[in-house]
């Protein structure tokens, strides 16, 4: 594709979600990272923030009017939604209520705040009619007992419930019983051609896991994990799959899902800190940003950078948790 050349699928919007307090930080390092690395972008950028009601116990809405400015000034709409199923119980549940203000029949990507644009969206081979999400996970649910049902028969309750086909979802290259076989997304991003659609079966699978579980999942968590224990379900009933955008773009050269500063500073790139920098850096910016403590001192006051020095980035322990206790130890630590 020439520089020239122009995308051949549809324009789409792209969502985040923002609140008072990290959130709402996060959104301005998402959005300043989108409008620099991706200047063509010429869908909607929609801020979802949720409104106070019954199941908040304060307001959740983002505090300050200098935060509002900067994000609008990055042509964001903050866009209000309520809550009625979720709320201060399950925050996770934002982003499964947020897809009702999206409009229907227009391609949408969702992304978790903590997320910086690094690269050009507007070139990810998106196949908006087959769904699919982030495959940057690690094998976090199930966490079968001893005695009880394994990966596949819990999975295939699930199925089962939701008159899916099991079968189809497997990954057979990968051993029976190992949590690479089954179908297991991050929900970091996910994207479909309609948000209404894909919202409302995700609203409907979420509610009726956690209100009426199959009596394989007695044993199990579902906080944090329902989101991500529901969406396989909803991309495998829409069609889609794990392997429906090719990988290296998302989750690669296009985006990335820090989660935190210090695990961003820990193992990321060289290519995602000088993104980091690039941004932060106009004083706009800065003014802004320098509110939340954790940003301040990792970013500006050179925190981050000490943390990058306890790690090679070519040789990471290869569980997250190692990397959190070394910069634990190391009393670097922040969220």
């Amino acid at each position: 594709m020439t520089a020239q050349a122009q995308p051949t699928f549809p324009n789409f919007n792209v969502m985040i979600i923002a609140q008072g307090g990290r959130l709402q930080y996060e959104a301005v390092l998402f959005c300043a990272s989108l409008r620099a690395n991706c200047p063509d972008f010429a869908g909607r950028l929609i801020i979802a923030e949720p409104q106070p009601g019954p199941l908040w116990q304060n307001d959740p809405r983002i505090r300050g009017d200098e935060t509002r400015e900067l994000l609008h000034s990055f042509d964001a709409e903050i866009v209000p939604f309520e809550n009625r199923h979720f709320g201060q119980s399950y925050a996770y549940g934002n982003k499964i209520e947020a897809l009702s203000i999206l409009p229907a029949g227009e391609p949408f990507v969702f992304f978790d705040t903590d997320t910086l644009i690094t690269g050009d969206l507007t070139q990810v081979p998106f196949d908006f009619d087959r769904p699919s999400a982030s495959l940057r996970r690690e094998g976090t649910w199930p966490q079968p007992e001893l005695y009880g049902p394994g990966y596949a028969d819990t999975w295939k309750s699930l199925y089962d419930k939701f008159g899916l086909e099991f079968e189809t979802s497997l990954d057979l290259s990968q051993p029976d019983e190992y949590w690479k076989r089954y179908l297991y997304f991050n929900a970091g991003f996910f994207y479909y051609k309609c948000p209404q659609e894909f919202g409302q079966r995700f609203l409907d699978y979420a509610l009726a896991i956690r209100d009426d579980a199959p009596p394989e999942l007695v044993c199990q968590e579902l906080d944090p994990w329902l989101d991500q224990v529901a969406l396989p379900l909803v991309i495998h009933a829409l069609g889609g799959g794990r392997d429906t955008l090719p990988s290296g773009y998302l989750d690669g050269d296009v985006s990335c899902h820090y989660r935190l500063l210090p695990l961003l500073y820990a193992r990321e790139s060289d290519r995602v800190v000088e993104v980091l920098h690039d941004i932060t850096a106009p004083n706009r910016v800065k003014k802004v940003l320098k509110e939340y403590d954790p940003i301040k001192r990792m970013i500006y006051q050179g925190r981050g950078m000490k943390v990058r020095d306890l790690f090679d980035q070519n040789d990471l322990p290869r569980r997250e948790q190692a990397i959190r206790n070394k910069i634990k130890r190391n009393g670097f630590w922040m969220r």
